[in-house]
């Protein structure tokens, strides 16, 4: 499974575009892209719907992606991980009420 920094390395080579237009796009400087795309630092989710954008990706689909990875990365060190998520997909569906 790609990370999130991988599919939009990927895409953003795919459509030739430097990282100094694409992080001028999002208004953060190219190394906080390139550190993005390292998976060494965490975008934003501004960050993710403006990606998702100007490199033709399904927002949706990249926001999942985005979310599941920060969950993730909360509950990695848990032993209860499984029981966590069960109960967090019971509350989520609580409050799209």
């Amino acid at each position: 499974m790609e990370t999130v920094g991988q599919i939009v390395r990927a895409k953003r080579e795919s459509l030739g575009l430097l990282l100094r237009q694409v992080a001028s796009y999002l208004d953060i400087d190219q190394a906080i892209l390139s550190k993005i795309e390292r998976n060494e630092r965490k975008p934003t989710k501004d960050n993710i719907i403006k990606l998702a954008e100007i490199l033709k990706l399904d927002k949706e689909d990249l926001l999942v992606q985005f979310m599941s990875e920060r969950i993730a990365y909360e509950i990695a060190d848990e032993s209860c991980t499984t029981k966590v998520l069960k109960i967090a997909e019971q509350q989520s569906e609580i409050h799209k009420v």
